[in-house]
């Protein structure tokens, strides 16, 4: 509206203008002159005039110059003028903005104002059309009404700067937010105030420790809970429920709002029938079949919704991404029923010309074909793209992953599909020094890679030391070994091993490893692997006990008892996985299942297996899958088989399993939950003719302060992932935070307990032993934890309290560690 009146005035003036300098009215232009220009090149000017030397100048194209140049938007004022013939144009450039400045915006991120302005074409380095200030400071009070923040003003403060600049600076009193004082429904009977007011996000007289409540008013949220209670009336039959009136009164004060709904509830319906019509692909029986929708049920407006959507995904499954599914109903008030007629239209079966990706800066695009199962030249499949979808987001190297249908111009059943990923760090080169609970000071150099080369192979070379062990690792996978999918992969290994320093019995151990493996995906979901590894293991500076002096036996030199041992194997493995996971790092949803069997071939030195069995399951909570639960179960077992020279072959010690700590249980020192050493020694006395041994039960027994593991390994535990407070919506990919409880146990399943039950308690020189064979003997702890994906790597911190413990568990109430893995 100001501009139009700056345009008549300027009209006007240049009227009267042109009218003082030109009784006739008319004259011939024999030149042109533009006064005022500073930014704007002369050049420039003379394009937006429609008036040419040799053209003869009057009133009507007098106005028609005028309505050019300020359609140019370079110029506040415009002034025509004549002298003699040639034509004087005197403008004033629109002042160009130098700086904006935002002060005192709390509700309003400096972001969304600065995205608001430029759709109003307001930004540095352009030039101001002061016109329309007062509208975006309309439209701002307008946004903070909206919020309950009626006494909010908004001020657009011009300051002039040289060379026609300025600084312009947005001037915020927000204020503070009406507070909501009552809530009134009037006109429910079927459902009390209480069970509505339920169902509402805004609240009114919250206690005190409700902080979640929303209590201030917001237009916005109070439609939301309008069309929250139709849906809830609807949900329940009541196909006439009306919202007849909505009154928001405020107090005198603007501090104070009462809010009063009239409704009408209507009376209940039930569904008399439902038909379908229109092309199923010949599947109306099984739609008929499945459908939540049956005669006699009252009318479910969910249901209806879940129908149609129903339906949709399953034409979009054969190519039909484009349905038209309508539920008419066919209200009889009489008898308070009403027939549902869902009409299908499948359109067009729709075909994929091409499939592009976006936001792959690093990963090459023939990495991320090869997870997408939606081909080229075939029809769309919703199924497919989800299904890709879900395998490119299970990718540690993928942070996000969406993707988008573009229907061609003049193509009715041709569509490109678009991939657009987010990639997150897939490795990293490092070199420092940490230092966690578990690991004291730690050393470590080396190159981890998921994504070599935007390869999508995995490569890594790590060199590092913590008090208990030193090692170097090399490793690689090509996880695309083959066009099918097949990976082959392989490491090498060395590392020596203090246990003593690691919360296990003494032992020191060296070891060289040789491994191959090769996998097979049997579908997305699923996958095997096969893999064989050769070992080379040395033990010295071990402690004797009962447990392991039946693997010892084989190889101790009887001349050198103390002497280091050594043995080879074979290992030869088998492994199942399965992963419907939303994510490969930090899922909400979903979930993961392993299994791995693991055996060394007879011609190995030490003859063993193993099994190991890994679940988890994830159940989002909300629908931005924020809020979820995660229920965990691993379990393992292992023993030898077969004997050497008479001897039963056992389970090496030094494959046992441990518990406790950060991947286990947390809330227990790392690796003391399990058996114990046990050592038996003869007692003696001396006699007149020298000494003489008593009896076995009369046997000296202690027990280790440190455990060995177990053969046996049952661990599982609840996991409440909430957001982590402070941090963004946009951090939870590399953030989170959970609330656990932890549950477990190791035992020894060849621990034969009634050896030394029945020993008297004064023969046992510490704790007494305990039944280690026993599964029952659990441990249990709850807490909190916060993870963090670092720039300096994994950081996992851990707040928990032991609620089940045994006589010698070491317990520990908060833990971290830097740089250990998920």
């Amino acid at each position: 509206m100001k501009l139009k009146q700056l345009v008549v005035a300027g009209l006007l003036l240049s009227s009267a203008s042109f009218a003082n300098a030109a009784p006739e009215n008319e004259f011939l232009v024999s030149d042109i002159k533009v006064e005022g220009l500073q930014r704007v090149a002369l050049g420039a000017a003379l394009t937006y005039l429609p008036v040419k030397v040799g053209d003869q100048m009057n009133s009507f194209r007098s106005a028609q110059l005028i309505r050019s140049l300020y359609s140019s938007t370079h110029f506040e004022s415009i002034e025509i003028l004549r002298d003699g013939t040639t034509l004087v144009v005197r403008v004033k450039e629109r002042p160009t903005i130098s700086n904006i400045i935002f002060d005192g915006n709390d509700d309003i991120k400096d972001e969304q104002l600065q995205e608001s302005l430029e759709g109003n074409n307001i930004r540095v380095g352009e030039p101001l059309d002061k016109t329309v200030l007062t509208g975006i400071e309309n439209g701002l009070k307008d946004f903070f009404y909206s919020i309950g923040k009626y006494n909010a003003d908004v001020s657009a403060i011009v300051t002039p700067l040289p060379r026609n600049r300025i600084d312009l600076k947005f001037l915020f009193e927000e204020g503070d937010s009406a507070q909501i004082q009552q809530i009134n429904i009037v006109g429910n009977e079927v459902f009390s105030d209480a069970e509505l007011f339920r169902q509402m996000e805004l609240k009114f007289d919250a206690p005190w420790w409700d902080f979640l409540s929303e209590t201030r008013y917001q237009k916005q949220t109070l439609s939301g809970d309008m069309e929250t209670l139709r849906s809830y009336y609807l949900d329940r039959g009541y196909l006439r429920y009306t919202v007849d009136s909505t009154q928001v009164s405020m107090t005198p004060e603007k501090d104070g709002i009462y809010i009063t709904l009239n409704i009408t509830e209507g009376e209940q319906y039930r569904i008399s029938d439902v038909e379908l019509v229109g092309d199923v692909l010949g599947n109306e029986e099984y739609m008929k079949a499945i459908m939540p929708l049956v005669s006699g049920e009252l009318y479910n407006q969910a249901e209806v919704t879940y129908t149609e959507e129903f339906i949709s995904k399953y034409l979009g499954r054969f190519g039909y991404a484009y349905p038209q599914v309508t539920t008419i109903p066919e209200i009889n008030d009489e008898d308070k029923t009403v027939k549902l007629t869902l009409s299908v239209d499948p359109g067009k079966r729709i075909y994929v010309r091409r499939i592009n990706f976006e936001g792959n800066t690093v990963t090459a695009d023939d990495v991320l074909r090869q997870g997408v199962s939606q081909m080229e030249g075939t029809w769309l499949s919703n199924n497919l793209l989800d299904s890709s979808k879900n395998t490119l987001s299970r990718l540690t190297y993928m942070e996000e992953v969406d993707f988008e249908t573009v229907r061609l111009p003049g193509e009715d059943d041709k569509v490109d599909v678009i991939y657009k990923v987010k990639e997150q760090p897939s490795g990293s080169f490092n070199a420092g020094i940490g230092y966690g609970d578990r690991t004291n000071l730690s050393l470590q150099a080396g190159i981890q890679q998921d994504n070599f080369l935007g390869t999508g192979k995995r490569l890594a070379f790590n060199i590092s030391t913590v008090s208990y062990q030193k090692s170097v690792q090399l490793s690689y996978t090509d996880p695309y070994f083959t066009i099918d999918g097949i990976s082959l992969g392989g490491n090498i290994a060395y590392s020596e091993f203090d246990a003593g320093n690691a919360n296990l019995i003494q032992y020191n151990s060296k070891q060289y490893s040789l491994g191959v493996n090769v996998g097979y995906p049997i579908n997305e979901f699923n996958r095997i692997n096969f893999g064989m590894t050769y070992s080379d293991v040395e033990l010295s500076r071990r402690s004797s006990y009962e447990q392991t002096d039946r693997f010892y036996s084989q190889f101790i030199d009887p001349s050198n008892p103390d002497a280091p041992i050594s043995y080879n194997s074979f290992l030869a493995s088998v492994s199942w996985s399965r992963s419907t996971l939303n994510r490969g790092i930090f899922p909400t949803a979903g979930s993961s299942q392993s299994a791995s069997f693991s055996i060394t071939t007879p011609n190995s030195d030490v003859n063993y297996f193993k099994s190991i069995i890994d679940n988890k399951f994830y159940f989002p909570l909300t629908r931005d899958q924020r809020w979820s639960i995660l229920a965990r179960l691993r379990a393992g077992y292992g023993n030898g088989y077969g004997d050497t020279d008479g001897n039963e072959q056992v389970l090496p010690f030094t494959q046992n399993f441990t518990a406790g700590g950060s991947d286990t249980l947390r809330g227990f020192e790392n690796n003391t939950v399990g058996p114990r050493g046990v050592q038996r020694n003869p007692r003696s006395i001396q006699g007149p003719d020298g000494t003489i041994y008593l009896g076995p039960e009369s046997d000296l027994i202690s027990v280790s302060s440190r455990s060995l593991g177990g053969n046996a390994m049952l661990l599982g535990g609840l996991e409440f992932i909430v957001p982590t407070p402070f941090v963004g919506e946009e951090l939870d990919n590399s953030v989170r935070s959970s609330f656990f409880f932890d549950v477990g146990n190791v035992w020894d399943t060849e621990f034969d307990f009634k050896e030394y039950r029945d020993l008297d308690a004064a023969n046992s020189a510490a704790d007494p032993v305990s039944d280690y064979s026993d599964w029952t003997r659990y441990r249990a702890s709850a807490g909190v934890s916060v993870q963090w994906l670092s720039p300096m790597g994994p950081m996992v911190f851990s707040f928990s309290r032991a609620l089940q413990e045994r006589v010698g568990d070491d317990v520990k109430f908060f833990t971290f560690n830097i740089g250990q893995t998920f």
